[in-house]
């Protein structure tokens, strides 16, 4: 493939819009993007592709770079928006946003065209913790009860389902991916390791309270399966047939839990394991956590924020984390309870 020259952007042969995405998806590979982010790009460039070659009259093959114009990517995402939603709108304009400012540091097209193609505004994001003061407290303390019909009831496994998210802010898929081996640290030092989105980890730390409900729902565990060990690599969650909890399970035995708490009517609407994370990151910064320590302990990521300010900031994450209001409710659970 010749690119583009640099006197000019044409060259003696045009850059393929095959060959550009190739590149394309080349240059992203550093990065370790999920694999659902990929398929997403891919989907939507070629789609928008197609419907672009169309307006040009000619095959999806000889598409080139240069004839991807802001008058064709207009036209081309007109196209699509008659039969897709605005958030498939909004991801495809990002994906192509993307793909042609690449194209724009490599280049093969003098300016990025996506400037002239209208796209709907990106909904909020809002945060979704409970509606109402004193929900998480009434949740645990209910379920701790045994408020939870089962045909199986395990009060030890559903608290720590619950608790572990309102005290780490553990998105579904990092709890569900926490091992026995996740844990590390001194005893009252405990941090746990969360792998997040595009396989990113971070060290959360996780207080004593924490500790004593985790250890009491293992000692359960045994009991109930009648084992003497639990290796390390075992997950945290499992359901009553002693197998690894899945998605659709843990998103079940967390809605359950509100039904039978009676606050189901306090959680937003499409949020279920999420309202726990919502709930964690809304109480701290209630308490006066800066934005700087919740993308930290939220793991999102952060142009500003390196591995020096993890660091040198070990000390404060964990007094902020620790200053959650869950942790007071989980040690009046624990006030009776023998030490382990």
């Amino acid at each position: 493939m010749t690119r583009a020259s640099s006197s000019g952007f044409a060259g003696e042969r045009p850059v393929s819009f095959a060959d550009a995405k190739a590149e394309f998806f080349l240059s992203i590979r550093p990065a370790k993007p999920a694999p659902g982010t990929v398929s997403g790009y891919d989907s939507d460039l070629r789609i928008i592709g197609e419907l672009a070659a169309r307006s040009c009259g000619v095959p999806l093959a000889d598409l080139r770079v240069d004839r991807l114009t802001g008058r064709v990517l207009r036209a081309a995402f007109a196209e699509f928006a008659d039969d897709h939603a605005a958030a498939s709108i909004l991801r495809a304009w990002s994906a192509w946003n993307r793909f042609m400012n690449f194209a724009v540091a490599e280049e093969f097209v003098e300016g990025n065209p996506m400037a002239a193609v209208p796209h709907p505004k990106a909904p909020s994001k809002a945060p979704k913790p409970f509606q109402g003061d004193g929900t998480a407290q009434t949740l645990l303390e209910k379920i701790a009860a045994g408020a939870r019909e089962a045909r199986d009831p395990w009060v030890e496994r559903d608290l720590v389902a619950l608790a572990f998210p309102l005290v780490t802010g553990a998105r579904s898929a990092e709890l569900l991916g926490v091992t026995l081996g996740s844990f590390g640290g001194s005893p009252g030092d405990r941090r746990v390791q969360l792998t997040g989105k595009g396989g990113k980890t971070r060290s959360v730390p996780v207080e004593v309270p924490l500790e004593r409900l985790v250890d009491a729902y293992l000692l359960s565990r045994m009991e109930r399966f009648g084992l003497a060990t639990l290796p390390l690599t075992s997950p945290l969650l499992v359901n009553t047939g002693n197998e690894p909890l899945r998605r659709g399970g843990l998103q079940y035995l967390v809605g359950q839990c509100y039904r039978f708490a009676g606050v189901h009517d306090r959680v937003s609407r499409g949020a279920l394991v999420h309202t726990l994370r919502h709930e964690f990151a809304t109480r701290l910064a209630e308490n006066g956590a800066s934005a700087h320590e919740l993308k930290e302990l939220l793991g999102h990521s952060s142009i500003t924020t390196g591995q020096h300010y993890v660091e040198s900031t070990a000390r404060e994450l964990r007094l902020t984390a620790s200053s959650s209001p869950t942790y007071g409710v989980l040690d009046a659970l624990l006030a009776d309870a023998p030490p382990p």
